[in-house]
């Protein structure tokens, strides 16, 4: 409640607004006070001493215009350590089963993203190829890659949404590397999925400063450092698949734009759903790939 003797001549959401302008007040020889009103910060000033006062804030504003205020950090899931895990997990089981050839079967050639099988119609091979690997020093680095950019996509949309998104994504950049690639190409390795995590988290992050009216450097900053570790990282060694990289990149930039643009459901039960539907999506494609060996 505002004395009868103050009236309002400034109010916002942010008390420090209301005590800057007080201060230019108070340089020019006019008291004021900062109130709460209830929903927001007010500045009062005496009654007789409103229109110089008004004045002198018009005249504030034109020379000091309103600075962009940084939106509120988005809120971070803290199990989002649990997708990491269940990676993490996956990779060592399927690659243990594949080094003991489980079962009598060859994981490799029944799981590997083979062009021509996978034109005929096996197109879980999308999925199991995601888990197998060549060696030990292929597992560690898709290893420690993913586990870390899937912990920090996990933190941004929970671990169950994050890995369904990557899994999604992943699964359809080798599916558009099978149409491209010659009819004997193969291809292994978690290294789609990693990719798609970096694009999911580059694009995420752009969309996300693309309305904060900044500069064009500052917004397109995380999507520009995504390409330049692709580049880096994606781009070397003999057997590198490199189209899987690139693939994985832009199927997970996609998927970064569409949660950045909308929403998607953040909540324990959508994450369990979505976490659950991948780990069984994983296990279905196993089973359909080892039963048609």
């Amino acid at each position: 409640m505002i004395p009868p003797d103050l009236v309002e001549i400034h109010r916002s959401h942010w008390r420090n607004d209301c005590e800057e302008r007080g201060f230019v007040l108070h340089a020019v020889g006019i008291e004021s006070q900062v109130v709460w009103l209830g929903r927001a910060w007010g500045l009062v000033v005496p009654l007789d001493a409103q229109a110089a006062a008004q004045l002198q804030l018009e005249r504030y504003e034109r020379e000091n215009p309103p600075r962009r205020r940084e939106p509120p950090p988005e809120p971070l899931h803290a199990a989002a350590w649990l997708g990491s895990t269940a990676y993490a997990f996956v990779m060592l089981l399927v690659g243990y089963l594949a080094g003991r050839t489980a079962f009598g079967y060859d994981w490799l050639q029944a799981g590997a993203l083979l062009t021509g099988p996978t034109r005929a119609g096996e197109f879980w091979r999308a999925i199991t190829a995601l888990t197998l690997h060549l060696d030990v020093g292929h597992l560690l680095a898709n290893l420690g890659f993913g586990t870390v950019f899937g912990l920090l996509a996990g933190q941004l949309l929970g671990p169950g949404i994050a890995w369904a998104s990557v899994l999604a994504a992943a699964a359809a950049a080798n599916l558009l590397n099978a149409v491209v690639q010659p009819v004997t190409h193969s291809s292994v390795g978690a290294s789609t999925a990693v990719f798609a995590t970096l694009g999911l988290l580059s694009a995420y992050a752009w969309r996300k400063r693309a309305g904060q009216g900044d500069r064009w450097a500052y917004r397109w900053a995380p999507l520009v450092a995504g390409v330049i570790l692709l580049g880096f990282t994606g781009a070397g060694g003999e057997r590198t698949d490199v189209l899987a990289h690139l693939t994985g990149f832009a199927m997970g930039t996609l998927a970064g734009i569409a949660h950045a643009s909308w929403r998607s459901p953040r909540g324990a039960v959508a994450q369990v759903a979505a976490g659950l539907l991948s780990l069984a999506l994983v296990g279905v494609a196993w089973v359909l790939a080892l039963g048609s060996r």
